[in-house]
């Protein structure tokens, strides 16, 4: 019988994408997802950049779903007592815990919603799972490690977040730690980075970059261009998480950096766009007062661990990423 993964958040950018990969790897995924951050239901008053492209991607990421017969449970995972039954009746093997306000920015702005979203749907995923013992993915992030004082950072480098979505992720951290200490709940931690791919809506960098070249509009970067970021594309995540599935003994009561492991320069993406539109236009303004500057993350304990290895480069995820994002464009 197929191993039933619960992705609790799991329509959103990351959720739907490992949704498939599960699917096709044999597992039998679930999701659950009140579609009401960043997706069809938002209410929070967020206007979509751009509402008819977002909107189609959206409902892409369902279309997809239901094509490849994965249930779609349309619940808010704040409400305990529904979310409750719900994990009951489904009695997953593993929970994938996505459920969160996906974006630094969006967080310092509205510090209660995300705590409402991130911290709240996350004591209910714990509280189910700590009777049943069944083993919690957490999903973090590089976030959680603040201004990186060195060139890389592995999983023993010390947590100095900033702002509300990193120290609220790191938060996070520390409430599935406290429930396998002393609950006997078996987790794992991940921490990705930068990450980019097919039917992403959250504005991450590498997404406005396409956007505005494919709208004509000048690309800002905040900063002089030099800063690093270790940019993971969506497959390399997905891969690490398939993993953490397939070994939880290895991956029992451990945290993991999930990334490309090298982190590059945001110029060196904005070059890989230019050859991409030769036209573009740049602009460059000052740093975000709440942007730490990082670097890589060493996944040498993943690598060891469970046997992960990453396979894009920018120069190879992007490609992909654009190809897949003018084709798309188009067609509207």
């Amino acid at each position: 019988m197929a191993e039933k993964i619960l992705i609790v958040g799991g329509c959103g950018f990351i959720g739907h994408n490992l949704a498939l990969k599960l699917k096709l790897s044999g597992y039998e995924p679930v999701v659950l997802d009140s579609l009401s951050i960043n997706n069809l239901h938002s209410e929070d008053g967020e206007e979509f950049h751009n509402p008819e492209l977002y909107k189609s991607i959206l409902k892409e990421r369902i279309k997809l779903l239901d094509k490849n017969d994965i249930e779609l449970i349309i619940q808010d995972a704040r409400d305990y007592h529904a979310t409750s039954k719900i994990y009951s009746k489904i009695n997953p093997q593993i929970i994938v815990h996505l459920a969160a306000v996906s974006h630094a920015n969006k967080s310092n702005k509205n510090p209660h919603t995300t705590f409402d979203h991130s911290l709240r749907t996350l004591e209910n995923t714990l509280d189910f799972a700590r009777s049943s013992k069944t083993h919690v993915v957490y999903l973090s992030s590089s976030m959680v490690y603040g201004q990186f004082n060195n060139k890389k950072v592995d999983e023993n480098t010390l947590c100095n977040p900033i702002g509300i979505y990193g120290n609220l992720k790191f938060a996070g951290e520390l409430m599935v730690k406290s429930y396998g200490q002393v609950f006997e709940l078996p987790y794992t931690i991940i921490r990705p980075s930068a990450l980019y791919g097919e039917r992403c809506v959250s504005r991450r960098v590498g997404q406005v970059f396409i956007e505005s070249a494919l709208e004509n509009k000048e690309i800002i970067i905040n900063g002089s261009g030099k800063d690093k970021l270790d940019f993971t594309y969506i497959e390399d995540l997905l891969s690490g998480i398939e993993l953490i599935c397939q070994k939880k003994d290895k991956s029992k009561n451990q945290i993991f950096n999930i990334t490309y492991g090298y982190a590059r320069q945001i110029n060196d993406l904005l070059d890989i766009i230019k050859k991409e539109f030769p036209k573009i236009k740049v602009v460059y303004k000052d740093r975000e007062k709440f942007s730490p500057e990082r670097g890589t993350l060493d996944i040498t304990k993943a690598k060891k661990l469970l046997g992960y290895q990453s396979k894009y480069p920018i120069e190879d995820g992007y490609l992909k990423y654009i190809s897949w994002y003018k084709s798309y464009f188009n067609k509207l």
